[in-house]
């Protein structure tokens, strides 16, 4: 698999910040990691992605940037559209909903950029939304989402035969959303087959921390995805917190520590007759939710670092996974994204970023790629 680590960690929204944050952080971790090429998972601002897809010099400043630090795009990251570290994103991060000229727009301009970007004789990856948050999300709100989706493939068609670059797009599940969980996207696309939505074109990313906050297995994930005819895109590797006993002094004080006013943390409970309870964010989790049984929460943890007990991480959902995706007969082509983004937002102290990230990245070489080599 291709390794990169999702740039939305940094806070750049145009092209000077973007070409800033591979100097001053990508290029430091791929020397801090010790490796000769790294790859980059790009995030685009929509401004800046219609900016690139119109513009090949500034597309060829960029490649030049890229080949300067030694690094390499497979994959770009076209779930946020803009804003991604405001003061409060919260349900913002899903706007556009995939019903709205902009999200398809956006997709296309990416996929453009992504073409132009990639190195020869590869594909590429941009993972998306899963439709919108699930309030409101009507019947109109899902044909135009399926009539969007048959435009995008469409559009990636006609940029392969124009460009001979192969791009495709990835629907991420997420709790709360339209799509909550790899079988709700597994039964949407596949529902839409016949309505033009393309397999070679349109597949899954699998966010292994979203897979570890739905409780679902990972082996029956992974193949439920082929057994629908359709294919897994891009596993973006990720952690999510996890502890057994949250109704503990001691479980509540420490997770306090984590609900943080920017981003939505979902929490999912399992209860104690197998039933998942849901709250949508971390706060009405710890006001609300009885705490008979374990919990998982969407805070994306760093994958090399061992929270303090009572809290733990899901690593081995990831690791589970990576392996299964590994098996699959075109597992090698599957892009694997690090995407930690929440490094701003950890409580207490933290790693510098550059030796943060290549740590993840020495963790994910040691712990998801060299068992598949072996």
């Amino acid at each position: 698999m291709e390794l990169s680590y999702c740039t939305n960690v940094h806070p750049a929204e145009d092209l000077d910040g973007v070409i800033r944050q591979l100097r001053e952080y990508a290029g430091p971790i791929r020397r801090r990691a010790g490796l000769d090429v790294l790859g980059v998972g790009l995030w685009l601002p929509a401004g800046l992605a219609r900016r690139l897809a119109e513009n090949p010099g500034d597309r060829e400043l960029l490649r030049g940037v890229l080949s300067e630090q030694g690094l390499q795009i497979h994959t770009l990251n076209a779930f946020p559209y803009g804003g991604f570290h405001n003061e409060v994103v919260k349900t913002d991060v899903y706007l556009p909903t995939w019903a709205q000229p902009e999200r398809l727009r956006y997709t296309l301009e990416c996929a453009e950029v992504l073409a132009a970007l990639l190195p020869e004789g590869t594909a590429g990856s941009i993972s998306t939304l899963p439709l919108g948050w699930r309030e409101p999300w009507t019947a109109e709100d899902d044909a135009a989402a399926t009539t969007a989706f048959a435009l995008l493939c469409e559009g990636l068609k006609a940029l392969r035969e124009r460009t001979g670059k192969i791009v495709r797009v990835a629907v991420e599940p997420e709790p709360g959303c339209a799509l909550d969980n790899v079988s709700d996207v597994v039964d949407w696309l596949a529902a839409r087959i016949s309505r033009g939505i393309d397999p070679d074109c349109v597949g899954l990313c699998l966010d292994t921390c979203h897979l570890a906050v739905s409780f679902a297995d990972p082996l029956d994930a992974v193949r439920s995805v082929g057994d629908a005819g359709l294919r897994i895109v891009k596993v973006q590797a990720s952690a999510a917190l996890h502890v057994d006993e949250p109704s503990t002094k001691a479980a509540r004080r420490a997770l306090e520590r984590f609900a943080e006013p920017r981003y939505l943390h979902q929490v999912r409970e399992l209860d104690l007759d197998g039933t998942i309870l849901t709250a949508d964010d971390l706060p009405q989790a710890l006001g609300e939710l009885p705490g008979r049984g374990p919990w998982r929460i969407h805070f994306h943890m760093p994958l090399h670092l061992v929270p303090v007990p009572p809290l733990d991480t899901t690593v081995e959902v990831l690791e589970r996974t990576v392996a299964e995706v590994g098996s699959l007969p075109y597992g090698e082509e599957v892009h694997l994204d690090i995407e930690t983004y929440t490094w701003s937002v950890l409580p207490g102290k933290t790693a510098d970023l550059v030796e943060g990230i290549a740590g993840e990245i020495a963790w994910a070489q040691s712990r998801l790629l060299a068992p598949a080599a072996s």
